[in-house]
């Protein structure tokens, strides 16, 4: 998965008034993906699937996650802070995403020609060490 900012942190003129709008009512959901595949209580399994020109949503982001890109494709997300960045990916590209303290707002728009398609795991009772080593410590309610 390549990844490339379009546009920095702070710059929000380049956005549309729609997406701005958006956050300004605060129309942002806690699901990761479009459709959840699985849940317990340590991790949720998600799916997202985006057709060209689709687009899904703000959504907020406060645990890790890793993320696996079930085709290639093309897609551009924007984030609250202003920033917006252009992704390529190819069929079983993965990441990892720690979120430690950080809670990140951010859309996601199929820019490409063919479907996008991607399974997310939460890791939402997880907690990570800053060399990444995983200790199952819940998060108090």
């Amino acid at each position: 998965m390549i990844y490339q900012e379009l546009n920095p942190v702070g710059n929000f003129a380049p956005w549309e008034a729609s997406k701005l709008s958006e956050l300004e009512r605060n129309q942002v959901s806690n699901s990761l993906g479009q459709k959840l595949l699985f849940e317990n209580e340590a991790l949720k399994v998600w799916e997202i699937f985006l057709q060209p020109n689709e687009r899904m949503g703000f959504r907020r982001i406060s645990n890790s996650f890793t993320v696996t890109s079930m085709c290639e494709g093309l897609a551009v997300s924007r984030f609250s802070d202003g920033s917006i960045y252009l992704y390529r990916f190819q069929e079983n590209d993965t990441r990892f995403v720690p979120m430690a303290e950080n809670k990140v707002v951010q859309d996601l728009e199929n820019i490409g020609e063919s479907p996008i398609y991607f399974h997310i795991m939460e890791f939402k009772s997880m907690i990570l060490t800053l060399d990444f080593d995983i200790k199952s410590i819940y998060k108090s309610k």
